[in-house]
């Protein structure tokens, strides 16, 4: 989620970053760290703008209807089921603004037995088989040395977008767009 929102902003979206009150992102606590700040959510939070929201509070909630009205596309990592119980899946935010794009990017889609899972890059590179393929022959399988699987959902969710913007351009119609870290990564493994 974090990585797609950049790439949408570089690409000259106006992005609106939404973080819980006081603790903020996960990301704010990775390092390295200069001079208080995250190297990872400097980064990441690059041409955002930014708001604190409780979504456990109905104000806060109202506050995220009154944002999608006035928005093409909602960019979501949650864990499956979470924007339903908030009343903010994609059918709900349809009858806020009928033509409205959400990307939901997790760990193993929206649908089916390992949705409920959360999605960590190293999880995701170990199920999906990418470490089988790294290292050395004689050795354990290997992490790979980056966020491969976070990086390319992130690429695949910004393609999704850039789609359904396509579509909704010719039809008028919004779309969902449901991207499995897990699925990405068995397509980067589709030469092997």
């Amino acid at each position: 989620g974090p990585a797609c929102r950049m790439f949408l902003a570089d690409a000259g979206a106006e992005v609106i970053k939404i973080e819980r009150p006081q603790r903020g992102d996960d990301s704010r606590l990775f390092p390295p760290f200069k001079e208080g700040w995250s190297g990872s959510y400097v980064t990441l939070q690059r041409g955002k703008k930014g708001i604190a929201l409780n979504m456990k509070e109905s104000e806060g909630v109202e506050i995220f209807r009154e944002l999608v009205k006035i928005s093409d596309v909602v960019v979501e990592n949650m864990t499956p089921g979470t924007m339903t119980k908030l009343g903010l899946d994609y059918q709900s935010l349809k009858v806020l603004k009928e033509d409205i794009i959400l990307c939901s990017i997790s760990g193993y889609g929206q649908t089916g037995p390992l949705s409920p899972l959360p999605g960590y890059d190293s999880v995701i590179q170990a199920m999906s088989g990418i470490m089988s393929i790294t290292g050395f022959p004689e050795g354990p399988p290997t992490r790979v040395g980056s966020l491969i699987s976070d990086i390319s959902s992130a690429v695949f969710g910004a393609m999704g977008i850039c789609m359904a913007l396509f579509y909704r351009e010719k039809t008028g119609k919004g779309n969902l767009v449901d991207v499995s870290m897990f699925d990405v990564s068995l397509t980067l493994l589709a030469a092997n």
